[in-house]
């Protein structure tokens, strides 16, 4: 039995680490105890809780992690701490021992959350002693938190699926997350049908791998994304990161002619050597990537594409790193996203000969990364004095409003063009050359709302 009255009129701090589903879990989390009382601290008051969800992707995580519980541990003196997320579930007792923590919740509990929250609350209020971490082995991670919330954005955050069973030899996600588990479609478009009666217009489908959504519902990840297209209200649907081996030619077809889904992919390359693909336990290979990114091209002219690469893996000699690097410069994609390798406890990569020095990562990282630059700049300039429909969100203090193009090209929109009523709205713009810092394309015409 929950007590609300625990939380009645107290000021909560939020912060979050790492994914965009870690931001939509904490974002649900949030709205969770407004429910019960509870409004987010302004700036510079003190808070009566504090929220950190985690992330242990890389080792720099962790440490950020770390550094974060402590800022906020000074921040609000007094405050009831709670830590949940992929760095709480893996390292419990670290994190519990840390000055000023109360509560630590793993990949399974943070699903009771408000339950785990209350009981320990109002134990510590009654003096007693705090059982201050609650997590289950890997195996034993089954529970699924729904998640549809937008926290400040414009765009909603929708958790689809949850866990990994790929165990890539370089990861501690599944660790963290467990195994794969999802919601049902029907649970989902109800989730989706309650974004669009409170004025939502796009929706993030968020997960840690997407493409095996269904394995404990006996559904699969296209029956939803047709589910999905027949919402009404929702004008754009966007998938955050989809494992190649899972893009069905069906899928890419259907977005190709969906009414909502956006010609927009984030696409895990991770290596473009398959000897290092092997390394990795990845279940697939260039020759595979190469021709799902061929097909979404042929289909979608314009998607815009997104690819995730890890450089410095263990065993990768400078010729894989070339190989990476030239089957990228060949494929048609818009920004990569570059992470160096990062050494995990636990993982099967440590038993991997061949260790490639920081150094070298840096170095490696620095090439692809203006890669990147250069293949995103060409991008964006193909739009240059097109017409495009903009999603628009509200301008952050002294900002400039932006908002995105249906396949994600970033639109500033100068102060004196800019209206208030523009804010989540869609709005036909003629797109013209960069903006100063050439993060956007500045929009040089607009229409107001309804006038297309």
């Amino acid at each position: 039995m929950i007590d609300s009255s625990v939380f009645q009129g107290k000021k909560a701090a939020y912060y979050t680490l790492g994914c965009k589903l870690n931001f939509s879990e904490t974002s649900t989390f949030g709205r969770m105890l407004q429910e019960m009382g509870v409004v987010t601290v302004a700036d510079g008051d003190q808070a009566d809780l504090c929220l950190i969800n985690t992330c242990s992707v890389t080792d720099v995580a962790d440490h950020k992690c770390r550094q974060a519980i402590h800022r906020m541990v000074r921040r609000h003196p007094g405050a009831f701490v709670v830590v949940t997320g992929c760095y709480a579930q893996l390292e419990p007792q670290r994190v519990a021992g840390i000055e000023g923590v109360d509560l630590v919740l793993g990949a399974n509990e943070k699903a009771s959350l408000i339950q785990f929250l209350s009981e320990a609350w109002t134990e510590k209020k009654q003096g007693e002693a705090l059982h201050r971490h609650h997590t289950v082995k890997t195996k034993d991670i089954s529970s699924f938190a729904p998640s549809c919330s937008r926290g400040n954005r414009t765009r909603y955050f929708l958790k689809v699926q949850d866990g990994c069973d790929y165990f890539c030899t370089y990861c501690t996600i599944p660790y963290a997350r467990g195994f794969s588990r999802s919601a049902t479609i029907d649970s989902l478009v109800r989730q989706v049908r309650q974004a669009a009666s409170e004025g939502g217009k796009e929706v993030v489908l968020t997960g840690v791998n997407i493409g095996d959504f269904g394995k404990n519902t006996g559904e699969q990840f296209i029956d939803l994304v047709k589910a999905l297209d027949q919402v009404e209200g929702i004008c754009r649907f966007r998938i955050s990161s989809l494992e190649p081996d899972l893009i069905s030619d069906e899928l890419i077809d259907y977005c190709a002619h969906s009414r909502a889904f956006m010609p927009h992919f984030h696409i895990p390359l991770q290596s473009g050597s398959d000897e290092v693909l092997r390394l990795m336990h990845r279940r697939y290979d260039r020759a595979l990537f190469a021709r799902k990114i061929s097909e979404i091209k042929r289909l979608m002219p314009n998607a815009f594409i997104g690819v995730d690469v890890i450089v410095g893996m263990r065993g990768e000699t400078p010729t894989h790193f070339e190989e990476t690097y030239e089957f990228l410069q060949s494929l048609d994609v818009t920004q990569l996203h570059v992470f160096p390798y990062s050494e995990r406890p636990g993982t099967a990569a440590l038993r991997i000969e061949g260790v490639v020095d920081e150094p070298t990562k840096r170095q490696r990282s620095a090439r692809l990364l203006r890669l990147s630059e250069e293949k995103t700049e060409a991008f964006y300039s193909h739009h240059i004095g097109t017409r495009a429909e903009v999603l628009f969100e509200k301008a952050s203090k002294g900002r400039a409003m932006h908002g995105f193009t249906r396949n994600y090209v970033r639109v500033e929109l100068p102060p004196a063009m800019a209206r208030p009523d523009f804010d989540n709205q869609i709005i036909n713009v003629v797109l013209g050359d960069f903006n100063h810092d050439r993060t956007a394309l500045m929009a040089v015409e607009v229409e107001a709302p309804g006038n297309f």
